[in-house]
């Protein structure tokens, strides 16, 4: 068989497109775990075990975690190792680059989408129409009155417009409900009949009726052809709410018949078993069908797969058929799903040569469009086909999904980029030049913009940046989405870049890439971040015939009259966040007049660094529509509480927490790594504040006993040390499963902050640094034996100056540049007292 090895290497080193799955389930679900191997229910269950599918699963599970062959050891395996551990094992053995969920199925506690982004690059989302209808019908109609065919369809129809350019495309389980003999000309008064019926029937609703599921998918397939997004059809094998004989894909002649529908792509889904040659046939004469065997690999048995595989390539083209695992509940379904398609496709591929059919490198093309390239194409989603490793060593696991297709009412599209000194800039574009030039090409930008300060648009002394050459504005498809309060605006953070694909090596993102990449490369660590964001709303008044900004009220500390007044605001800034999938766990008013923090959920580095910029992004642009204006100034008011953007820092390994303390034990509840790293932090925490607290306003904040962190110490679970660690509700007592940095603040470059955070921690696992004791008391107390730390920016610039280890890691040339612009910083905010009142509108 070497004669193949180099097909084999192909279908093994592609990375997959798993172009149809559904949410994994906590393990604590009432869903069975058996279900992972049969499509079963009820008593039929306890003859699961014996099918060859069940047994061929299970021994490949167990020897994937190295357990006990029986269902009994696998689950216990799993109860052991927790659902993140088990996740990450699977989808690294998988090497599944992309995910579209269908998330209609009601499983019993299931992650939200979210979630799973913490495994796969891309993840995104398939929406069910069915599901769809039922929650709306589930709802009573607007002003109390009556269901009617045109409020349900005025509803369902806008709420499918209004999701559509953030989905990869529709679902039907009309083979479930009514059976796929669709007709697409239900008349009104079928389907008004249809609608009562449904109604009748009562809580929750349960879409049966033939004419109204037939006029629910009508309406979509409308909606679909519009927005050019594909319709997946359940086709084929199910669980015992089908009727096989309805599930033929041959009944959607009909539908295939029209010619409203002729552009219209369909996709048949998993393999459409027993009807594979059906299917194949109906891809092969009609131009709008597409092929998926998700399902029916890994259910069957061997030679049912191979001959269900075959099948399909009996007549339909190549560039046809798609892969997926059809994986759901459990991580396992996606690891066996991508393991038994890679041998599947290896084995008809190879017959296929061997037959005459193809030649290897035919075969070879084959195997990366069925795993791949097809799936990207037809779903357009944007992602590499390469090394998944390399990719989980430098990027967010929490990619967000970006879908490609022309948005005929997106205008413009805003390309945003964070310099070192903090702010936000961005360059517009129109968006028909964004996809046909800038996407691939970029726009240029002056190198001076790298080198501006807080107060001046024109490059400090000292940056060896200047108005002679430029850089390129890249920008990263994954972080592009649609402005949630400008509809017919797109934006989209930029890499900066020489020429495309050659880095600029003042790039911010690129520096928290390089570090990255070292603490992935020498000790296998990622970073994970979370950021707790404090602002104040400010009003506008007119005092004596000038401008004044005030707070917006004077409520205390976690006020609720506070919160009532701002919640307007809030009810639109967190939907706004959602939809940029940026995770917000808490809000509450803070100590000052006016001031709020929202804390964001943990994610990778990288991607939380990106969502800290959106989330300023959100939260000043709902603000000014609100006629208020919101600002992260650290001190806007000296009489007043500053404001920070504490970021709390974990350590992970193939999705585990490995900042926490585990069997080795630890008298702080650290593990080994986690102190040493903390340690790094701590020994350079004077000079990681010149990236951190980087105008004189930050230092104005960073005072004793105001919680910001003034001497340079550690504490448990104290407030007043700038490096606090945590142990938030549901980690085991005496373990901590992060700590907080609490000297930075909003107008840091996040990228750059991170970057030296990361830098110094890396310098402590090289020299293997300990913590000293931490501090149980206010560090004030201890003022004679604390070193306090910088008390200007001045001071922290100086211990920059002083420390090495930065210049390798964040990069000499950009090094240069940040201490250029601190110091332009220094010298303007000495010499103009007053100016920082100015800030309030830059950050």
């Amino acid at each position: 068989m070497e004669k193949y090895a180099e097909l084999r290497k192909a279908v093994e080193k592609v990375e997959l497109v798993d172009a149809h799955a559904h949410n994994i389930v906590s393990l604590d679900s009432v869903f069975p775990f058996i279900r992972c191997f049969t499509e079963a229910d009820g008593d039929a269950l306890s003859y699961a075990t014996h099918s060859l599918c069940s047994k061929r699963s299970l021994r490949e599970i167990a020897e994937l975690y190295g357990s006990e062959v029986s269902l009994s050891g696998v689950e216990e395996y799993r109860r052991r190792s927790g659902l993140q551990s088990i996740t990450s094992v699977c989808f690294k053995a998988a090497r599944i680059a992309a995910i579209l969920i269908d998330d209609g199925i009601d499983l019993d506690k299931k992650q939200d989408t979210q979630w799973h982004r913490s495994f796969a690059p891309i993840v995104g989302r398939v929406l069910r129409i069915e599901n769809l209808a039922e929650k709306i019908l589930d709802e009573e109609a607007p002003n109390g009155s009556p269901w009617t065919l045109d409020v349900f369809t005025s509803i369902f129809v806008g709420k499918l417009k209004s999701v559509a350019d953030g989905i990869f495309g529709l679902k039907s389980i009309a083979a479930y409900r009514s059976g796929l003999e669709i007709n697409t000309n239900v008349s009104r008064q079928d389907a008004e009949e249809g609608l009562a019926e449904v109604l009748c029937a009562g809580k929750s609703v349960r879409i049966t009726n033939k004419n109204f599921v037939d006029y629910i998918f009508t309406r979509s397939l409308e909606v679909a052809l519009c927005f050019d997004l594909p319709m997946q059809l359940h086709t084929g094998l199910g669980d015992r709410d089908l009727d096989l004989r309805l599930a033929n894909p041959l009944h959607l002649r009909t539908l295939l018949e029209d010619k409203r529908f002729s552009k219209c792509r369909i996709v048949l889904l998993h393999a459409s078993y027993p009807f594979s040659k059906e299917a194949s046939y109906l891809a092969s004469v009609y131009p709008q069908v597409y092929l998926d065997f998700g399902l029916a690999i890994p259910k069957l048995s061997i030679n049912g797969m191979i001959s269900s595989v075959k099948e399909l390539l009996e007549l339909a083209p190549v560039k046809k058929v798609m892969f997926s695992t059809d994986g759901y509940a459990f991580p396992e379904t996606f690891y066996l799903g991508a393991r038994k398609a890679r041998e599947v496709v290896f084995t008809v591929l190879r017959d296929a040569c061997v037959d005459g059919d193809l030649s290897i490198p035919q075969a070879m093309e084959a195997a990366e469009d069925i795993f791949a390239k097809n799936a990207t194409q037809f779903y357009k989603i944007n992602v590499a086909i390469e090394s998944i490793d390399s990719k989980h060593a430098i990027c967010p696991k929490f990619m967000s999904m970006t879908y490609s297709s022309s948005q005929n009412d997106i205008a413009l599209v805003r390309i945003i980029w964070v310099d070192a000194s903090g702010q936000h800039r961005c360059r517009v574009v129109p968006a028909r030049r964004f996809y046909d030039v800038v996407v691939e090409n970029g726009v240029g930008l002056t190198f001076a913009c790298m080198g501006m300060t807080s107060a001046i648009d024109g490059p400090a002394d000292g940056t060896n940046l200047s108005g002679v050459g430029e850089t390129r504005l890249v920008p990263d498809l994954s972080t592009k989405y649609r402005i949630p309060w400008a509809k017919q605006e797109e934006m989209v953070l930029a890499d900066m870049h020489l020429k495309p694909g050659k880095p600029w090596e003042y790039c911010p993102r690129e520096a928290l890439r390089r570090v990255s990449k070292v603490l992935k490369d020498e000790f296998n660590l990622v970073v994970n971040a979370g950021f707790e964001v404090e602002f104040y709303l400010l009003k506008r008044i007119l005092r004596e015939g000038k401008e004044e900004w005030v707070p917006f009220d004077s409520f205390p500390y976690c006020s609720t009259s506070a919160f009532d007044a701002a919640s307007p605001i809030f009810h639109e800034v967190l939907p706004a966040l959602q939809s940029l999938n940026v995770s917000v766990e808490q809000l509450h008013a803070e100590a000052g007049k006016g001031q709020f923090e929202m804390a964001l959920g943990h994610t990778v580095c990288s991607c939380a660094a990106d969502n800290l910029i959106f989330t300023h992004e959100v939260i000043k642009a709902f603000a000014r529509r609100h006629g208020l204006l919101a600002t992260f100034v650290p001190k806007y008011a000296l009489d007043d509480i500053g404001s920070g953007s504490h970021v709390h820092i974990s350590l992970w390994v193939n999705g585990e927490n490995v900042f926490m303390a585990s069997g080795e034990g630890s008298c702080y509840g650290i593990s080994k790594v986690g102190e040493e790293f903390m340690a790094g932090v701590l020994h350079h925490l004077p000079s990681i504040l010149a990236f951190t607290a980087p105008i004189p306003n930050s230092y104005d904040r960073i005072q004793p006993n105001t919680w910001s962190g003034a001497y340079q110490c550690w504490g448990q679970e104290n407030r007043e040390a700038p490096l606090r660690t945590a142990c938030p509700p549901g980690v085991p007592d005496g373990l901590v499963s992060n700590f907080e940095i609490k000297s930075f603040d909003g107008c840091a470059n996040p990228h750059l902050g991170l970057a030296s955070i990361i830098a110094s921690g890396i310098d402590g696992l090289q020299r293997h640094l300990r913590l000293p004791k931490p501090v149980d008391e206010n560090p004030s107390n201890l003022h004679a034996e604390l070193q306090r730390l910088p008390t200007s920016l001045s001071e922290s610039l100086e211990a920059l100056e002083k420390d090495d280890i930065f210049k390798d890691l964040i990069g000499e040339k950009l090094l240069v540049a940040i201490k250029g612009i601190r110091k332009a910083e220094i010298y303007y905010y000495g010499k103009n007292e007053d100016a920082y009142k100015q800030l309030i509108h830059h950050y």
